[in-house]
């Protein structure tokens, strides 16, 4: 249970902390998220449904759609402040990219699985609490290379 506590939000090579305002994993959590300009490398999950609202900045999501074979797309999709929420369930495999000047954001996250994803280079790694690594397999998915992009403006 975390309750008004500043930590990192994704590990520690993650460029988001949060103030968690409540955290009781097995009921909700209410977090201000602030996230550094670029970010992390590796696509992820969560072990959460979430509804975040962007306070300040612009960001992107970058998310891994499959086509249910071995192809992979990225959707972008630009969030900038407004009153709408972006609703993230737990299965998106995804990864957020904040501008120049970071962003700031507050999200408010449902019950906790025991298990989310990470794609690290061609490994889809499933972690558990504190981070704890529970598999790796090779699928031999190169999120990094080019691939067929949408982009959406939201919120403008």
């Amino acid at each position: 249970m975390r309750l008004l506590q500043w930590s990192h939000d994704g590990g520690e090579k993650s460029g988001v902390r949060g103030f968690f305002l409540v955290e009781i994993k097995g009921w909700f959590s209410i977090v201000i998220l602030k996230f550094n300009s670029g970010t992390r490398e590796a696509y992820h999950n969560h072990a959460f449904n979430a509804y975040t609202w962007w306070l300040k900045g612009d960001v992107v999501e970058e998310k891994l759609v499959f086509d249910g074979v071995r192809t992979m797309m990225r959707q972008l999709t630009a969030y900038t402040p407004s009153l709408k929420y972006k609703y993230t369930p737990r299965d998106n495999m995804h990864r957020i990219r904040a501008g120049e000047k970071g962003a700031w954001a507050i999200s408010f996250r449902g019950p906790w699985l025991d298990f989310w994803k990470e794609v690290r280079g061609t490994k889809l790694v499933t972690l558990t609490h504190e981070r704890k690594v529970v598999s790796e397999h090779n699928v031999g998915i190169q999120p990094h290379l080019p691939a067929l992009e949408q982009r959406r403006w939201l919120n403008n």
